[in-house]
């Protein structure tokens, strides 16, 4: 770790520009953002990872989420998909949402990291992005079987992809023209908010009638 003051603000900026970034992507704010989301979805991979264990022990134990046929961790940890990686995928969320949470709280001591490491972050941020997007293609299309702690983690890793991307435009740390920048900084939240409700209409309108009966 690096104090590198150059990279926590835009290329070619003055050292008061921090002042025009958005109020997320700011040193000690960006901290909390991280350790919220970085707790949520270790929590929830912890759950997990113990559910799956008294499943090796006990293959007739019932899981806390196994709530009907269609909302099932229990179910949906007899898949292939649930070991990708010859593993149980929470396991990466242990190790992963681990590092976020280790990273706020250097943050939030003051630590200042050098563009590399957020570059790492990012990529790493957006490697889970896309493992999430491919778990809920699979929860949705293939296994028809909702995991209530997975959608937990996919809730925590969606502001935590978008307001990384976006801080990183803030900050210079990710080249991009100036409108991008401006958009994404003034527009994070709302993008936010539309991953949420776009993720929810998929489960409402693809669940619709297991839920519903109709």
């Amino acid at each position: 770790m690096t104090d590198t003051t150059t990279i926590d603000r835009p290329h070619g900026a003055e050292p008061d520009a921090a002042a025009h970034l958005p109020g997320f992507a700011r040193h000690r704010p960006f901290a909390l953002v991280l350790l919220v989301t970085g707790v949520i979805g270790w929590i929830a991979s912890a759950i997990l990872v113990l559910e799956r264990l008294e499943l090796y022990r006990d293959p007739d134990h019932v899981t806390s989420c196994d709530i009907n046929p269609w909302v099932s961790c229990g179910q949906v940890m007899g898949t292939w998909q649930s070991e990708l990686f010859g593993f149980p995928n929470p396991l990466i969320g242990i190790v992963a949402f681990a590092v976020v949470i280790t990273t706020a709280m250097a943050a939030a001591s003051g630590a200042r990291f050098g563009r590399w490491y957020w570059i790492g972050l990012q990529i790493g941020v957006t490697a889970g992005a896309v493992f999430v997007i491919w778990l809920w293609s699979q929860a949705l299309f293939t296994i028809y079987i909702l995991c209530l702690y997975c959608m937990i983690v996919w809730a925590a890793m969606i502001p935590l992809f978008i307001l990384l991307t976006v801080r990183n435009l803030a900050h210079g740390v990710i080249p991009a023209p100036p409108r991008l920048v401006r958009f994404a900084s003034e527009w994070a939240w709302t993008l936010v908010a539309i991953a949420y409700v776009a993720v929810a209409a998929s489960v409402f309108f693809r669940f619709f009638t297991a839920f519903t009966g109709l």
